[in-house]
């Protein structure tokens, strides 16, 4: 039978989404088989309820139903058929508690438009036999207050004589301020005997709207739309002259101005140009500028800067803005994965771990590989460079990578372009990041370069040259174990990350060659996909030393490989070369390394569906079952990466390169920040697998 956790509100705007998410987000991290409903939708008021499109942003879920509509549950309760509601209720809930271990319910909010909740709340826990966890929102309340709230909802879930359903209870949106207080709301909260299993502050950089969240609810013109998926950190009124207006323009600023006020267009449009992005400009009272002056900034306005325009005045829009709607659009994907990681890092792990350890099935999630990644990038305490040292995703992905232990990341940068890249982003460098200016490289490097490509008659003009690529410089930092890995491709081509690899680090012994893979976060596990990045048409031997490579990598990161050569027949039922190739290379792995549990030629979905499995390749020990896909040609694996990728909404990590001597991951140019720290993380893995392959 699954364990029920039902989630509902003590007072008002208690945050009760939130929660839900992080506690799927937790799970979900510990590969525990978790699913969510909410039964009960909100009033229609409210706009559609975006409940199971958040809740799919939140965790990776393979079906999350629908909630019944306000309008049908006013109906039920018109006639007074509450328990015909309950029993649509089992139905709907039925599938989800039928195929998982845990089911996270959200309970209905409370709302002047549905003052029924607390007793559907609490018809929802006897009818889920689900145990309960309140929820309160502490701002603008005190502490006596909020703890009086929980004690006059815990008597709705009252279970006979033997107590209550209340596992525990949460106190959300905590002052920040003044230092101390969030203890006096657990003092008051507890003297109810009630479990606090978190205390969540409230954190201002988790309410950041976009500039196109802005424009939706208030309506505005646009006069540029530019990049509306900027954040919108700060907003202030430019009422000053340009100097004092000078002190707004950093990112993530929003301006409100009169249209006629062209000097400060003209200074914003300036600092967009010079690398600044603020969030945008809204033009009030209607006042639209000079065409002249729109041509002039016409060139900042096409690099993404957003200008909008309303006709109300400065005041009234100023305080539209400040009281926008705060719920996460069900699009925002990044500032709903925000909120809820940092909502799941506030959780009572002890609680958590009550709930994974009732869980008899688990699996490697995608959000579990993550977790799994950073956890053991730590362990690794690697030291990895970043020759894109000054480029604004790569600095953001430094400090974060810095400030979590996941590495200690080497900045190739001028100190000053590094501070200006992160006062610009509005962040602060940690202490223990290091920048090393590379425009000066010492003579050791040079001497290194010159005794590692003499046999290429390179001489010491041509290495002081070389070394002012910082990946050159970056790679001889690895050659010469000052660093453990190196990470680029945020802004250089991949030949610019691999070239000085294989030209001054060579491969691995055994190795005949690089290749890659990705990490590709299915709905219910990861799987490893090579060679999808490097070689466009591998011989047999070639092919085999990329399952090899890639069964190894896989095992590096905790999978069991199972690996499935992929062609487009099965077993003997083709022929041809592009057959006898896999078949040759499957042969090849199993003599070289028979530990690798291999399998091939396979057909996709022979390879990762048991039905087909069992009509096209009985009794093979990888088909239905297939972990690690090698593909026989980058042609066919960069077409199904992608086409996995986007069609299917699957996150993928990579490429990580694999063959190197030493570890060097390549980026997209299109990396998210993201995107770069688990590169990071991987690199700084990578690099403590090869020391204990070293050492062993």
């Amino acid at each position: 039978m699954s364990r029920r956790i039902l989630v509902v509100p003590a007072n008002h705007a208690a945050g009760v989404k939130a929660v839900c998410h992080a506690m799927l987000h937790a799970l979900d991290e510990r590969g525990v088989d978790v699913g969510y409903i909410k039964p009960l939708g909100h009033p229609l008021t409210h706009g559609p309820d975006e409940s199971a499109a958040l809740a799919r942003l939140a965790a990776t879920l393979t079906y999350v139903p629908e909630p019944l509509p306000a309008t049908h549950i006013n109906s039920r309760l018109a006639y007074g058929a509450t328990e015909t509601l309950m029993e649509e209720v089992v139905e709907l809930a039925e599938p989800l508690l039928e195929g998982h271990e845990v089911v996270i319910a959200e309970g209905l909010a409370q709302d002047d438009d549905a003052p029924y909740a607390d007793d559907l709340n609490a018809a929802l826990a006897r009818t889920l036999d689900a145990e309960v966890v309140l929820v309160a929102s502490a701002r603008d309340r005190s502490p006596g207050h909020v703890a009086e709230r929980f004690a006059a909802t815990v008597p709705h879930f009252s279970v006979g004589g033997a107590g209550h359903r209340i596992t525990g209870v949460v106190i959300n949106r905590l002052p920040a301020e003044p230092a101390g207080e969030a203890e006096a709301y657990a003092e008051a909260v507890r003297a109810h005997g009630l479990r606090i299993i978190a205390m969540i502050p409230q954190d201002p950089n988790l309410a950041q709207p976009r500039m196109k969240d802005i424009v939706d609810q208030l309506h505005l013109e646009v006069i540029n739309a530019g990049d509306t998926s900027r954040r919108v950190r700060e907003l202030n009124v430019a009422a000053q002259t340009i100097p004092g207006v000078l002190d707004y323009l950093t990112e993530g600023q929003m301006l409100l101005v009169p249209g006629d006020r062209h000097e400060v267009l003209a200074s914003a449009a300036l600092a967009e140009l010079n690398g600044v992005k603020l969030a945008g400009l809204l033009l009030t009272a209607g006042i639209r500028p000079s065409p002249k002056v729109l041509q002039l900034c016409h060139k900042a306005m096409a690099s993404g800067l957003p200008v909008h325009l309303t006709e109300d005045k400065t005041y009234e829009t100023s305080h539209a803005i400040i009281h926008l709607d705060p719920s996460v659009p069900a699009d925002d994907e990044e500032r709903v994965r925000k909120v809820t990681e940092s909502v799941a890092s506030r959780l009572d792990q002890d609680f958590v771990e009550s709930i994974s350890k009732t869980a008899t099935r688990t699996r490697l999630s995608p959000a579990a590989f993550r977790r799994q990644l950073t956890t053991l990038a730590r362990e690794s305490v690697k030291r990895i460079v970043l020759p894109e040292g000054a480029e604004p995703r790569t600095v953001q992905a430094a400090i974060h990578c810095q400030r979590e232990g996941i590495a200690t990341c080497v900045l190739l940068a001028t100190p000053a372009e590094v501070e200006a890249t992160a006062a610009s982003l509005g962040l602060a460098l940690p202490e223990g990041i290091e920048i090393i200016d590379p425009s000066h490289p010492d003579q050791r490097y040079v001497d290194a370069l010159v005794e590692r490509r003499k046999h290429k008659g390179l001489t010491e003009a041509m290495a002081h040259d070389m070394l002012g690529d910082t990946v050159v410089l970056g790679t001889m930092m690895l050659h010469l174990n000052e660093v453990d890995g190196l990470v680029s491709g945020a802004v250089h081509t991949t030949a610019n990350t691999i070239r000085p690899a294989l030209q001054i680090l060579g491969t691995k012994p055994g190795a005949s060659l690089v290749s890659s893979v990705f990490f590709m976060g299915l709905p219910d596990e990861v799987v490893v996909y090579g060679d999808c990045a490097v070689n466009p048409d591998p011989d047999a031997e070639q092919l085999a030393d990329i399952a090899i490579q890639s069964a190894d990598s896989a095992r590096a990161f905790g999978l069991d490989p199972k690996v499935a050569m992929i062609s487009f027949s099965t077993g003997t039922s083709g022929s041809g070369a592009d057959i006898e190739k896999v078949q040759a290379a499957t042969a090849r792995v199993r003599q070289l390394r028979p530990d690798i549990v291999i399998d091939g030629p396979l057909q996709y979905d022979a390879a990762t569906t048991e039905s087909v499995a069992r009509s096209k390749a009985p009794g093979s020990p990888v088909a239905g079952h297939a972990n690690v896909f090698v593909f026989p040609d980058l042609n066919t694996g960069n077409t199904t990466y992608k086409a996995v990728q986007r069609s299917a909404s699957v996150i993928s990590i990579g490429p990580m390169l694999q063959g190197i001597a030493k570890p060097v991951n390549d980026l997209s140019r299109g990396a998210l920040v993201e995107d770069i720290i688990y590169t990071i993380a991987l690199t700084a893995i990578q690099a403590g697998a090869d020391e204990q392959d070293r050492t062993s």
